[in-house]
């Protein structure tokens, strides 16, 4: 299985590979990265380190940062729809 190469901001790596990571209001984070197929991605991890959440593929990283725009705009009180019943 193929894994994307991240680099944390501010780690002194390769500049090439792009990460940008913005702080949430849940006290986590969102990196913004590229897969291993080239398309940008986001997840959000929590304090802890955990992922939690992860992101469609996109073809633009402006995209990309639009998603993570949208879900920063639209979800800080979500409810919960269970489905499964």
């Amino acid at each position: 299985m193929a894994t994307a190469n991240v680099v944390e901001v501010g780690s002194g790596q390769t500049p090439g590979m792009t990460v940008m990571e913005k702080e949430s209001s849940m006290a986590g984070k969102f990196q913004l990265y590229k897969d291993a197929k080239g398309k940008f991605r986001s997840r959000l991890k929590a304090g802890n380190g955990e992922i939690i959440a992860v992101g469609e593929a996109y073809e633009t990283k402006a995209s990309a940062e639009n998603g993570i725009a949208s879900v920063q705009k639209n979800a800080p009180d979500a409810s919960v729809v269970d489905l499964t019943e």
